[in-house]
């Protein structure tokens, strides 16, 4: 199959056709943001699922109702996909959204309101091992073939969504000020109730103590693996095959270490390293 099958051209990036189209973009640049909104932005695999369901617990103030009866993907819908012209109009304010966008392919709206971002950044290489994995499964993507032909594609933009250091750069250049805040997934890992009780800090909310334990406790990847609502086991197969690999596969941190080989570690540290020459920023991990 040639990739037209599988992808949609836009603004330069390659994005997949089964979840985005001509109109879901178009709605998108009409779509209008709310002061009380909030955006979590990540690129493919880096925490958006977990995004999806920590947003609406915080923002609801710990009830369990939405992460138990909606769908992650109608309850804290994809920005740039086809879903959320058909579910927008039952979001209840503040909104939960996520997007894989750049920041500049963000609506007129969105730098009109005063609508906030939470920022999630996942290690590189374990985001081209879950991408890699996910590829696999995902009937909607094209065959990832070898983990080295795919590490390459990665490193050249050639995936969905583009180059993962345009993405970051973006948005750590974005300016927001206090609008935006960067987490990492790793972070999150580390010490979930801390990150929980960050994000709410930073979105205005006095939660408790005990309800910030609670969100972690149903946010953890073992609550989310077993929640028909957040493991994508109601997708049909023809999307989404488990058996292939499950959606939810570890949600660690480090896997990258059992892919990468010596030379490949080499040349994705030079890669890198020479996409973000120059930055001012720092990323929270080694590139080695």
């Amino acid at each position: 199959m040639s990739l037209d099958t599988f992808y949609l051209q836009f603004q330069g990036l390659v994005l997949p056709r089964e979840t985005q189209s001509v109109d879901s973009l178009n709605f998108v640049h009409e779509f209008k943001f709310e002061d009380d909104d909030v955006l979590a932005v990540t690129f493919p695999k880096s925490g958006t699922v977990w995004m999806q369901e920590i947003l609406p617990l915080i923002l609801n103030d710990g009830d369990l109702t939405p992460i138990q009866t909606i769908p992650n993907w109608d309850r804290t819908p994809w920005l740039e996909e086809t879903r959320l012209s058909l579910v927008v109009d039952q979001l209840k304010p503040p909104r939960g959204l996520v997007t894989h966008f750049h920041y500049d392919l963000m609506p007129a709206s969105f730098h009109q309101s005063k609508a906030k971002v939470i920022y999630v950044m996942r290690n590189p290489k374990d985001v081209i091992v879950s991408f890699y994995y996910f590829h696999q499964m995902a009937g909607f993507l094209e065959d990832p073939g070898t983990f080295d032909e795919f590490l390459d594609k990665f490193l050249d933009g050639k995936l969905a969504f583009g180059k993962w250091t345009d993405h970051v750069k973006s948005w750590k250049n974005a300016k927001l000020g206090d609008r935006i805040m960067f987490i990492s997934f790793e972070e999150m890992k580390e010490d979930l109730p801390a990150a929980v009780r960050r994000m709410s800090t930073f979105l205005g909310k006095n939660l408790s103590e005990e309800v910030i334990h609670k969100i972690a406790e149903h946010c953890s990847f073992d609550a989310m693996k077993n929640n028909p609502m957040s493991n994508f086991s109601l997708v049909p197969k023809v999307y989404m095959d488990s058996d292939k690999s499950q959606f939810l596969r570890k949600g660690v941190a480090g896997d990258w270490r059992k892919h990468f080989t010596s030379e490949q570690l080499s040349r994705f540290r030079s890669i890198i390293s020479k996409d973000l020459e120059g930055e001012s920023f720092t990323l929270p991990w080694s590139l080695d």
